[in-house]
């Protein structure tokens, strides 16, 4: 686990220790924030919120806000905060911030403020040209991502479905009860993933290629590509 990730474990250094020392690795802010899509989200008002709500929103509202959280996220953060909110150590690992008030009201101040030493911008504030519809959003994306090596016991099995689901989505014939299966079992899979924030669900591929898979070869195919990638990047 890097050193900010251990930080962000921490609740008891506090929001004024944990952005002092933030400072510290921050050595970035050549970044244009990209405006972000947010039509699809229930609107939130003007007031920044406390705390992020879409983390127990409605599944439909939860899977929107990851989407348009991964997008933005790419967009506006992942040059310096690493893909998938995996961190080389520049900035910190944000898939370990707490999903909780503290993580929050970390979060907000750091999103919309930015940080700025000795006339230096070190990360830009994206409070002034996004939202907060899309603020939490891109936190939703991060704080759903598993833990560090979450997926690593079901590995094999994972593969295994993926080579199927490429057998399947080539031809070769499939029934409807063993997709219904193979979709509870990826499922099942995805309940045993645990975040790195704390959150109570993760999005792992293990759930993202559930509800990719359908009865058509193309979604076969589909669910199949998100294991590939997925497991490639684990390695």
């Amino acid at each position: 686990m890097s050193l900010t990730a251990t930080l962000f474990r921490r609740p008891a250094l506090g929001l004024v220790g944990a952005v002092a020392f933030v400072s510290v690795v921050y050595a970035h802010g050549e970044v244009t924030p990209q405006p972000v899509n947010t039509e699809a989200l229930p609107d939130l008002g003007e007031e920044w919120l406390p705390e992020n709500p879409y983390r127990n929103a409605e599944k439909e509202v939860w899977l929107a806000a990851i989407e348009i959280g991964a997008s933005g996220y790419n967009q506006n953060c992942a040059r310096c905060h690493g893909l998938g909110a995996v961190s080389g150590g520049l900035a910190p690992d944000l898939r370990y911030l707490e999903a909780s008030d503290y993580g929050d009201e970390w979060y907000v101040e750091r999103f919309v403020h930015g940080y700025t030493q000795n006339g230096v911008t070190k990360m830009p504030g994206f409070g002034d040209l996004l939202d907060q519809k899309a603020a939490w959003a891109i936190r939703t994306y991060v704080e759903t991502r598993p833990d560090e090596g979450a997926l690593d016991a079901h590995n094999d099995r994972l593969k295994q479905i993926r080579d199927q689901l490429a057998e399947w989505s080539n031809g070769t014939a499939a029934d409807a009860d063993g997709i219904a299966a193979v979709q509870a079992e990826l499922a099942a899979i995805a309940e045993q993933v645990e975040t790195a924030s704390g959150a109570p669900i993760a999005d792992s591929i293990a759930a993202k290629a559930a509800r990719e898979l359908g009865d058509s070869p193309e979604s076969m195919k589909r669910a199949a590509e998100t294991l590939t990638v997925g497991l490639s990047a684990a390695q």
